[in-house]
């Protein structure tokens, strides 16, 4: 499968983090299984079947790759599905139809798609991004959720939900509120995302850290604390995560 992926333009900066558009073709009947720790945001994405919001999932979310296809996708900036969906996304479905949004993005579906199937990549982002332009600017909330999602992804010392009230002038209850609001899941989700990313690209090396050094340097109080937590998310036992990721390891190498 290939990925190309675009950063946004100017009508697309304020709602979107980048545009990734995957084609794929799977000989021979076969099927590939892709599964990731996505970005803590909601998803666009629009296929030959389908065009629909996915807000973000608490583990790994994925799905079967068959045949020969193609889509287009919008990782939308945290703040900004709240806004679309008309409400908190804590209560929110795992997926939502375009046409069920409060904005007209159902619309320009079927001009995305037609873009695609001619291999126009860059014509369906134009498109995208055309209703974009008409939309009003993210509101204030919205904006502080998406600085308070950028400095738990750059700053690794925030481990702790008062740590990150205390970065923002916020009291814990109103940070609660902001981000399960605008994210589906609360701040200390949003942490503990962000270390199992650390981690899985961690094991992923053609020499991982001994697991004890990784627990330790990720914050946690004992090897046997991240491997409870990363099992429950990621499925594996890291030491099996990094044991799986081995042929693809020696493949690159």
């Amino acid at each position: 499968m290939l990925i190309e992926r675009r950063t946004p333009g100017t009508a697309g900066e304020p709602f979107v983090r980048h545009y990734w558009l995957p084609r794929w073709s799977i000989p021979g009947g076969g099927s590939v299984r892709e599964a990731v720790l996505e970005y803590p945001a909601a998803n666009v994405v629009i296929e030959a079947g389908s065009a629909r919001l996915h807000r973000a999932s608490r583990g790994l979310s994925g799905r079967t790759l068959t045949g020969i296809g193609w889509a287009f996708g919008a990782l939308l900036l945290p703040g900004t599905a709240r806004g679309w969906v008309g409400g908190s996304l804590r209560g929110a479905p795992a997926s939502i139809p375009l046409d069920a949004l409060l904005v007209p993005l159902a619309a320009v579906a079927d001009a995305i798609r037609d873009r695609l199937a001619a291999g126009d990549s860059e014509g369906a982002v134009a498109d995208f991004e055309a209703v974009l332009q008409e939309l009003p600017a993210p509101d204030a909330d919205a904006q502080l959720v998406d600085a308070i999602v950028a400095a738990v992804e750059s700053d690794r010392d925030l481990r702790r939900v008062q740590q990150l009230a205390d970065r923002f002038g916020i009291g814990v209850r109103r940070l609660q509120r902001l981000v399960a609001g605008h994210i589906g899941f609360g701040p200390k989700w949003l942490i503990q995302r962000y270390r199992l990313q650390e981690a899985a690209a961690a094991l992923r090396d053609p020499q991982p850290p001994a697991l004890a050094r990784l627990a330790a340097d990720l914050g946690y109080t004992d090897q046997a604390h991240f491997g409870r937590e990363f099992k429950a998310v990621v499925g594996l036992t890291p030491g099996a995560y990094a044991t799986a990721s081995a042929p693809s390891r020696r493949d690159e190498g």
